[in-house]
């Protein structure tokens, strides 16, 4: 019997050496894969500084959809598909860029399409979806997913969205909300009723204290403010806030015929690009609710 109990005692001492190492030295290795990636990232930033942008009506490459604004058919998702929270995926499903399905996605075969789609940085597109895959706890090089798996709430998903009604209200997360998305696509205040920076971080102030107003399992760490605002840099740096191509883009999920990508730099939309204007936007917002909580608490 004592040595039963110091077998087990060993094997306990054993797991946990594991877990403990192993959890070492994944975090150095996520460490390490963040420097390089941010290396990467500023190679680009110069490369694109060195360089001339693409011609405005030639930012997609040749030979894949879009280019010369010749988009593949829209095809709305039938009963049976798998469509996510975000518009920019849900809209390359619908056009055929990724399986219409929306399933059995590689992340690599993710990469490629918002690549050449939207003119991502490839930094930034190795970054976003092995971050997606680290929430899934899937391998980046070898795993698959659906759409909807990427909306497990709080990891890319999260509350306080500008076209999605908060999960405790709709938890099919892939419902577009049109009375949040014709608010936001009135709201503008630049050239032609266009959206700015300072429109985007309004909304949010506005719809972060309407959501921990109205949804008692509201929630909302910094990752997931900026996650917002992230959203709304991508539609000010990709879609120039253009509300004409907005409109059908978050209503329709549909990519406007004869569109290109507002980002005309040579390499395409960098970390350091998008986390400027994610910044300019964030720091616009007023989180009153969020004041109002540490008052109380103080």
């Amino acid at each position: 019997m004592p040595s039963d109990s110091l077998q087990a005692s060993g094997s306990f001492l054993v797991v946990a050496l594991s877990n403990i190492f192993g959890g070492v030295v994944a975090s150095i290795h996520g460490v390490l894969m963040i420097i390089v990636v941010l290396v990467w990232d500023f190679g680009i930033v110069i490369f694109n500084l060195s360089t001339p942008n693409h011609a405005s009506t030639r930012v997609v490459p040749q030979g894949y959809a879009g280019a010369n604004g010749l988009w593949p058919k829209y095809d709305p998702p039938v009963e049976g598909n798998s469509r996510c929270s975000c518009p920019a995926l849900n809209a390359m499903a619908n056009h055929g860029i990724l399986p219409h399905d929306g399933r059995n996605i590689t992340f690599r075969e993710l990469n490629t399409a918002v690549r050449t789609t939207y003119n991502f940085a490839p930094s930034f597109c190795y970054f976003v979806p092995n971050h997606m895959a680290g929430i899934l706890d899937r391998n980046y090089w070898s795993d698959r997913f659906d759409l909807a798996d990427l909306d497990v709430h709080n990891g890319v998903e999260h509350d306080a969205s500008l076209t999605r009604e908060d999960p405790f209200f709709q938890n099919d997360q892939s419902t577009v909300s049109v009375p949040l998305v014709e608010k936001l696509l009135k709201s503008g205040t630049g050239p032609n009723g266009d959206l700015t920076p300072a429109d985007f971080s309004r909304l949010l102030s506005e719809r972060r204290a309407e959501s921990r107003a109205r949804n008692p399992q509201y929630s909302q760490a910094l990752q997931h403010k900026l996650l917002g605002s992230f959203n709304s840099a991508a539609m000010l740096t990709c879609f120039g806030g253009k509300i004409k191509d907005l409109r059908p883009f978050l209503l329709e999920e549909r990519i406007p015929d004869n569109w290109q990508p507002q980002i005309t730099s040579r390499m395409g939309l960098t970390l350091a690009a998008v986390n400027g204007v994610l910044a300019r936007v964030e720091l616009g917002v007023e989180d009153v609710g969020a004041k109002r909580e540490k008052l109380k608490a103080a």
